[in-house]
């Protein structure tokens, strides 16, 4: 299997970072998450190399949705990153970790009064997705006697290559504005006294392992761009929104770069935007592909059973790790203690949620099992422990990050009290 440079096998033992993901699994106990804060980094370099070296003025727009821990968003602010936000929590979070208000977009289809709110307090800009969201949003404003900056939400009627689940630029996806109606919703909000339209927003599906469709999308918007420029929009950025996949069948997956990426988009935007006789920001939203493998899930067999197949019952369930479950997604996995034997037997990694569903990665060759071996589940850092739960009453559990060689907790495990600690006694059972 190939694995990422951070990853090694040494002495049998699975390493993150040069960390023994043995040892961490026994001083930190499991299920445990383990981030390397270089990889993540690294990725983001990669964004800003490849994209800078192309167009003078790049912004990357972190997903704040695919992995929100407060280490990660601050290790990333540091580096000049934005964020992409989907929530009034993400907004904190990132203004927490150190992002101005300037490089985040307030994104979603249906944004609370309080969201609206607490974007036009924090000077936050909006990624607009309907007439309806755009009068409350001038109202707020208004009421605030303050301008808030814009963006419509494009949606390009694109198919894209990917689980329906998660494309978002659909003609039939909740999200955006169909195209063709984009110039109409522009004129509207140039008629709002407290709106200011600066941006234009598209986002079409996440886990594409293609760059075509991003090809197609930039098309879309800088042909919208013109129309708006004539308008007499005044655009100061062009959000081309994420979606770059990552290849979690490590051996048979195309792993598309940011290089790749941008070396096909840029020429479609610079074209498009000297057409228009504009040099905008370029925005991109990276998530999945800044943050997925510099990550893994290390979780503990309980018991070994054999049924009408061979089960690895282990500690962490889709209350941890939902995408399998919910996605039928793949992902690899390594014996942390057995990482160079031989692969001899076919199990089947179950969780301990009471649903059949509750399965980690079915059919997979891996060494002869016993109960306290631990297995590390790869390419867990985005839509990980940000989708995880406490179904069955399970505390979730701990993420250590690693740096060089330093390696310490991001987030502590729960216990018992954080599952009751919001639940209250009504007057009749005092």
């Amino acid at each position: 299997m190939k694995l990422a440079h951070h990853l090694t096998v040494e002495n049998g033992h699975l390493k993150i970072n040069g960390q023994d993901c043995v040892a961490l699994a026994e001083k930190y106990g499991t299920p445990l998450y383990v981030t390397s804060e270089d990889r993540v980094v690294e990725q983001f370099e990669s964004y800003r190399k490849a994209f800078g070296a192309r167009y003078p003025k790049v912004q990357v727009l972190f997903a704040a949705k695919a992995n929100g821990n407060l280490a990660i968003m601050r290790a990333l602010a540091k580096l000049g990153a934005g964020a992409d936000i989907f929530s009034s929590g993400e907004l904190h979070l990132a203004l927490e970790a150190g992002m101005t208000p300037e490089k985040l977009l307030f994104n979603g289809s249906s944004k609370t009064p309080a969201d609206l709110k607490l974007a036009v307090e924090k000077g936050v800009k909006v990624s607009v997705d309907s007439l309806d969201e755009l009068h409350q949003l001038d109202a707020a404003a208004r009421a605030a006697e303050k301008t808030v900056k814009i963006a419509f939400r494009v949606n390009p009627a694109l198919e894209v290559p990917t689980h329906p689940k998660i494309a978002t630029g659909l003609a039939t996806s909740k999200f955006g504005i169909p195209h063709k109606e984009i110039p109409a919703a522009y004129r509207e909000a140039m008629g709002c006294k407290n709106i200011q339209p600066v941006g234009i927003h598209c986002h079409i599906g996440s886990q594409i392992l293609e760059v075509e469709p991003f090809v197609r999308a930039a098309e879309v918007m800088v042909r919208i761009a013109k129309e708006l420029t004539n308008m007499g929009v005044k655009l100061e950025f062009i959000d081309l929104g994420g979606g770059l996949g990552i290849p979690y069948h490590h051996d048979t997956d195309p792993s598309p770069s940011p290089e790749d990426y941008a070396a096909k988009v840029i020429p479609v935007f610079k074209a498009g935007v000297e057409a228009c006789g504009i040099t905008p920001e370029l925005w991109i939203e990276p998530g999945r592909s800044l943050v997925a493998d510099s990550t893994i899930l290390l979780t503990r067999v309980n018991s070994t059973k054999s049924a009408h197949k061979r089960f690895a019952n282990v500690d962490a369930g889709f209350n941890l790790l939902i995408r399998p479950a919910m996605y039928d997604a793949y992902h690899e996995v390594i014996v942390a203690n057995k990482a160079d034997a031989p692969l001899t037997t076919e199990y089947t990694v179950t969780g301990p949620i009471c649903e059949t569903g509750d399965i980690l990665a079915p059919d997979r060759k891996l060494p002869e099992l016993a109960a306290g071996d631990i297995i590390a589940v790869l390419d867990t850092g985005a839509y990980g422990f940000a989708m995880s739960s406490q179904y069955n009453s399970r505390p979730r559990c701990p993420e250590v990050i690693i740096r060089g060689t330093q390696a310490g907790l991001m987030r502590r495990g729960e216990t018992v009290a954080d599952i009751t600690a919001t639940m209250e006694r009504p007057d009749w059972q005092r």
